[in-house]
């Protein structure tokens, strides 16, 4: 195995997990605050749409960040109004907003440009080269030299962390997900604070779509997440909804689809199709072991009654 193959698998292990974490720590935020983030799903989806479309009519990038934003957001309110006001089912909730995502996305892809499967190129924007760090051997390249919504992705991280971890409204947020009632006997609305959390989470997983558009592929088709949103799931709970641990639950989800990629170019006595669910795969024994002691937040699932 050369230094080469190493520096492509571990780029390629990056590439594939930057939307996998943005959806993920949208998943998280939602989460410590007490509402079930199945809807990531098609939030991601969403936020796909938004940036190919935006940035194609717009003609920026930023527009089209915009949009994958406010689209994201848009789903993220929906299941927000659901759960904490008309206290709807999470799951169904979720699950709903995730087919709504797919058939609405594909409706107005068609109704904008046209024909039965229009077409979105867009330029795929470049990589920037860290400093000094970027001319380290093997992980330069594959670490250090990377897209701007990889290292966004990145500061994420670090920026969650240190908001739920050192500030008030971060302890706000996750007292809503263990203890709703000493929320608001301190003063607090934990239904304000959860329907914030939810849209909030959802605007950062539409990144992740966005990222798939403007880095990855550089257009938009029907249904493109693929269940990324469900690994980005799995990884909140590998990570124990923290966001370092769901940044590296995520790299390690990357880092097997990326040999899952290239198992497909070898002359292998199985078939396709096995080789395809190699990170699903993984990310059911991964849940399996490390997920069994896992502690999820304990008002998780359950509407606040301030009755």
């Amino acid at each position: 195995m050369d230094t080469l193959f190493v520096a492509n698998l571990l780029a390629a292990s990056v590439r594939i997990a930057v939307p996998l974490v943005l959806g993920a720590l949208g998943g998280l935020l939602s989460e410590r605050a007490g509402i079930f983030a199945v809807g990531i799903e098609g939030m991601m989806l969403a936020g796909a749409f938004g940036a190919a479309v935006g940035t194609f009519i717009g003609g920026s990038v930023m527009v089209g960040l915009a949009c994958a934003i406010l689209g994201a957001a848009g789903i993220a309110a929906i299941v927000a109004v659901a759960v904490t006001r008309f206290r709807a089912d999470q799951m169904v909730t979720g699950l709903a907003v995730g087919i709504l995502s797919l058939g609405l996305t594909s409706f107005l892809i068609r109704g904008l440009f046209g024909g039965h499967a229009p077409v979105i190129r867009l330029d795929v924007l470049g990589a920037i080269a860290i400093p000094y760090l970027s001319d380290l051997p093997v992980l330069g390249s594959a670490v250090f030299r990377q897209p701007p919504l990889t290292c966004a992705a990145v500061a994420i991280v670090v920026l969650m962390h240190l908001f739920l971890h050192r500030t008030r409204a971060g302890l706000t947020l996750r007292a809503s997900g263990e203890n709703p009632e000493a929320v608001f006997a301190a003063g607090n609305d934990p239904v304000r604070v959860r329907q914030i959390a939810v849209i909030a989470g959802g605007a950062i997983a539409g990144l992740g779509g966005a990222v798939l558009v403007l880095q990855d592929v550089g257009t938009f088709t029907d249904g493109m997440t693929s269940g990324r949103g469900f690994l980005a799931l799995a990884a909140v709970i590998v990570g124990r909804w923290t966001p370092f641990g769901a940044l590296a639950a995520c790299l390690v989800f990357g880092a097997a689809t990326a040999i899952e990629v290239r198992l497909q170019g070898v002359d292998l006595p199985v078939s396709s199709y096995v080789i395809q669910m190699v990170p699903y795969a993984l990310a059911l024994l991964v849940l399996a072991g490390l997920g069994r002691g896992t502690r999820m937040p304990q008002a998780i699932g359950r509407p606040y009654n301030a009755g």
